[in-house]
């Protein structure tokens, strides 16, 4: 697959520090939201974020140690690629959400070698 000049999703590393081990999920994150991604620990404490980002990291299919997340049904839901699951909703803290999708074998990269990855397509911080 050609690279497209375009490329709205960037790496996003875990907040505070390195994890232990390399993670098995690669996290991109929608350019829109990569300011709120960097004030993310300021907004819901670095706990927090290091937890989300734990658990999309390694297990973004299954449901999380800590916190709720939400398959989201109907078209709201629908992946934005073939491969990706469906939009899963994560309540991060009572401030907000996050919503992400995944594919175990995405092959978009530049070099177009599958490799897992995780995408976050929003971020809202306000109450909803």
């Amino acid at each position: 697959m050609p690279q497209r000049a375009y490329q709205p999703f960037l790496p996003v590393r875990r907040p505070g520090s390195k994890p232990d081990e390399k993670p098995r999920f690669r996290l991109l994150v929608h350019r829109k939201f990569e300011a709120l991604w960097d004030e993310l620990p300021s907004r819901v404490g670095l706990e927090a974020a290091q937890q989300f980002y734990d658990h999309v990291a390694w297990t973004p299919g299954e449901p999380p140690a800590v916190g709720t997340t939400t398959v989201l049904k109907g078209k709201a839901g629908r992946p934005k690629e073939p491969g990706f699951s469906r939009r899963i909703h994560y309540e991060i803290s009572g401030a907000g959400r996050i919503d992400y999708e995944h594919n175990d074998r995405y092959t978009g990269g530049a070099f177009g070698d599958p490799h897992p990855v995780v995408r976050i397509l929003t971020i809202s911080l306000g109450s909803h």
